[in-house]
């Protein structure tokens, strides 16, 4: 399992909290530090269920900054992702793979199906 943060992150910090207390096996990797390359965003895409402006996070500075609320409607998915590799403070976090099911965001519910 792989579970990729932010570690100054609040939410990321409840979400390892959470992976801890239920004794579950994940490998961490920093987000900004080593952020997703297009491949595996499109992949983790791919294999969700959610909209891709779900792996955008919205609530950021650098998406604000950025205008990205205007901009990305007027792009396609694949300059969307290409956009979202170039950043990982644009990308929504944590992001948890497990095999072939991927969790963008800590929602307990939504992770709860997982464990």
């Amino acid at each position: 399992m792989l579970f990729i943060h932010y570690p100054k992150c609040s939410t990321c910090k409840k979400a390892k909290a959470y992976l801890d207390d239920r004794g579950v096996a994940y490998e961490e990797r920093h987000i900004v530090e080593d952020h997703p390359s297009y491949e595996e965003l499109k992949k983790w895409y791919e294999m969700s269920d959610y909209p891709l402006k779900r792996f955008f996070n919205t609530s950021g500075m650098r998406y604000r900054e950025m205008g990205l609320k205007d901009k990305l409607p007027d792009m396609s998915e694949d300059e969307q992702l290409k956009l979202l590799a170039t950043d990982g403070m644009l990308v929504k976090r944590p992001i948890l793979i497990d095999g072939d099911r991927v969790r963008v965001g800590f929602k307990e519910k939504e992770w709860d199906e997982l464990f």
